[in-house]
């Protein structure tokens, strides 16, 4: 079960076809092979932030393909794990941004405010990344974000890089706000993601419709 809130609004996803192959298959996968991350860990993302509580969807590609890094959600390691470049990048940015010093790297504490931290890809195989690609997961995050696109109250889509912007096109909600830029990766970060103060903008947004600001520090 991930929540009775996306459990309901999924509820029909789940049954499809599709899904149900996407689900041998992932099983099969973590059976023979080491993925990541851990199979109880693959859903966090919306375990942890209710389709109702969602106020921003920040979107990633694939998991970390790393021992012991992706715990499902998207860019956020455990604590305990050296620190991945495009992390350090969007630290980075939110200091110069906000001013604000992140000091662990396990971001639950941005889901646990309504940060959907989404991974279209929810899966990997170790140090193969895309290893689950085409399998079912894009259909299956694509619809969560048309689903996010229905409702009323506005959210915060942050789109970071070519394959992210690529999903504009499902966001077509007037009330939403979408905050796009090249990835935070070490190969494009200079090249647009710094001084882009995408955590600014989130909350001036937020604010500006009656919406509890994010607290980028947590």
């Amino acid at each position: 079960m991930i929540n009775k809130g996306w459990d309901e609004v999924l509820k029909d996803e789940f049954k499809k076809d599709y899904f149900r192959k996407l689900g041998v298959f992932v099983k099969s996968e973590y059976k023979n092979k080491v993925c990541f991350p851990q199979y109880k860990d693959i859903f966090n993302a919306l375990r942890y932030t209710d389709y109702d509580e969602v106020k921003v969807v920040i979107l990633g590609q694939d998991p970390y393909h790393g021992d012991g890094e992706a715990h499902g959600l998207s860019f956020s390691v455990h604590d305990n794990i050296k620190r991945p470049p495009s992390l350090a990048n969007i630290f980075k940015e939110l200091e110069s941004d906000l001013g604000i010093k992140k000091e662990n790297n396990d971001l639950t504490g941005w889901a646990k405010q309504g940060v959907l931290l989404l991974n279209s890809i929810m899966s990997v195989v170790k140090d193969t990344p895309l290893s689950h690609k085409e399998k079912g997961w894009e259909i299956f995050t694509d619809n969560i974000i048309k689903k996010l696109n229905e409702r009323e109250t506005p959210i915060v889509f942050i789109l970071w890089g070519g394959y992210a912007r690529s999903k504009k096109q499902l966001i077509t909600n007037k009330n939403h706000y979408i905050v796009e830029s090249v990835h935070p990766s070490p190969l494009s970060a200079y090249h647009g993601f710094f001084g882009s103060r995408p955590f600014s903008k989130t909350n001036n947004f937020l604010i500006k419709h009656n919406i509890e600001p994010i607290d980028w520090g947590k």
